[in-house]
């Protein structure tokens, strides 16, 4: 496995951001997360809204919350890993769960404070760098080799799902990457070669969706004009109104791999390496693209109560 360090071209393949081997005992990968002296300045690799909270995640199994729409944040004071966390949901303003390496599944119940286990597997790292509920009981999550598992009791129990051989492969073995819904609770999971996994069943039943790329896509999200969007690697983005029949392309205007896509009420932004900022405004056929001047490496993007963004990054969150 991987140190932490920057995607290239090499690991793109493989991991969809950045990649960590937590190659520790499993009493070590198991205990609580350590309180760092400035954990904002960690590498952070997702985050989301609990109501007006902003609840982040990252390497070491630091949780970061801020009740100020970003100004601050302090760590969460109880996370029982200190692997490294890939991903965040919550389906209200106080429950949540975090995912990431060794399988690793916690949950809370108060905002964000305080977490407990639910999953982990020392057997084999097999990371999850995706979760998403539709409610507070039905939740997916996905990772690497077509690792899916579901719940339908909230995470007390998560059990592995079949994953279907995509046409022409010889198994189901690529990675799956961001877990997202529809508006029509259609469930969709971008993954390596172009491709994007759905199901119209709950769950029950998933199918290969094919955009017409050849890259890993990293992210994905529904627009609230009904597009689906995905994106990824060098960039490319793609969109579906269709419900993932039939896709077609998207101009990014960034040459960074895009890392996240979030919507807004306005449309959908976005974020990748090289330090691009990305918007899609309802209805527009692209995007629009700025690069920040400091190129920094963004992982994930929120909106805050005032409607500005929020950035995080490997070095940890960007201030304004």
């Amino acid at each position: 496995m991987l140190k932490i360090i920057a995607v290239c071209a090499a690991l793109c393949a493989c991991f969809p951001v950045f990649a960590q081997t937590d190659d520790k005992p499993a009493t070590l990968i198991e205990a609580p997360a350590h309180a760092w002296p400035a954990p904002e300045r960690k590498m952070m690799l997702d985050a989301t809204r609990a109501g007006t909270r902003i609840v982040a995640v990252g390497e070491h199994g630091i949780v970061l919350l801020s009740d100020d729409d970003g100004q601050s944040f302090r760590q969460a004071a109880k996370v029982p890993v200190s692997s490294t966390l890939t991903a965040v949901t919550f389906s209200d303003a106080e429950h949540g769960w975090a995912a990431g390496h060794w399988g690793t599944i916690i949950a809370t119940q108060d905002g964000g404070e305080t977490w407990k286990l639910q999953r982990v597997d020392t057997s084999t790292d097999q990371p999850l760098f995706s979760v998403d509920f539709l409610d507070a009981r039905e939740g997916f999550a996905a990772g690497l080799w077509s690792l899916l598992l579901a719940t339908h009791d909230g995470g007390s129990t998560w059990t592995r799902v079949p994953v279907p051989k995509p046409v022409g492969d010889s198994r189901a073995d690529r990675n799956l990457y961001r877990v997202f819904s529809d508006h029509a609770n259609a469930i969709y999971i971008t993954a390596e070669q172009g491709s994007v996994l759905r199901s119209r069943d709950g769950g029950a039943n998933w199918s290969w969706l094919e955009t017409g790329g050849k890259g890993s896509l990293w992210a994905g999200t529904a627009a609230p004009d009904g597009r689906l969007m995905v994106g990824g690697l060098l960039g490319n983005t793609f969109e579906s109104r269709d419900g993932g029949q039939t896709w077609s392309h998207m101009d990014s205007h960034s040459s960074g791999s895009i890392t996240d896509l979030v919507a807004t009420r306005g449309g959908v932004v976005g974020v990748g390496l090289d330090g691009f900022v990305l918007e899609a405004r309802n209805g527009a056929p692209n995007f629009s693209a700025i690069q920040r001047a400091d190129r920094a490496a963004l992982t994930a993007v929120v909106t805050n109560g005032k409607n500005t963004l929020v950035l995080f990054s490997k070095d940890g969150v960007i201030r304004r």
